[in-house]
């Protein structure tokens, strides 16, 4: 015969694992969706990052010829278009006029910037 309170405590401890696997399964979708939802931001800055070097690319500096010469093409102003984006020289030349408080020449930029000058 079977003691009874073997039977319980059987009982009782089937119950706590019946308890202790719900809350498991209940942790485990949790998991499994916060994953989810990781993958997919994941997915979606991938994309806008590639968007964002697209959309770099094409606006950034790109070389030219201009009377049989290379020449750094300078991408038109916009609001979109940074400093940053512009080629170093342009960059310098933009601090030095910035620096002078009113108008300079070419010739005075040139000179600045330790070029020759005709």
């Amino acid at each position: 015969m079977l003691d009874p309170e073997v039977l319980e405590r059987i009982t009782a401890r089937r119950a706590e694992l019946d308890d202790l696997e719900a809350q498991l399964t209940e942790q485990l979708s949790a998991v499994r969706s916060e994953g989810d939802e990781l993958s997919f931001a994941e997915r979606v800055l991938e994309r806008v990052s590639e968007e964002i070097a697209g959309e770099r690319a094409s606006v950034s500096p790109a070389p030219g010829h201009v009377a049989g010469r290379t020449v750094m093409l300078v991408p038109h102003r916009g609001p979109e278009i940074q400093e940053a984006m512009l080629p170093p020289d342009y960059q310098r030349i933009l601090s030095i006029v910035r620096q002078a408080g009113g108008p300079v020449t070419a010739r005075q930029v040139g000179e600045t910037l330790g070029w020759p000058s005709a």
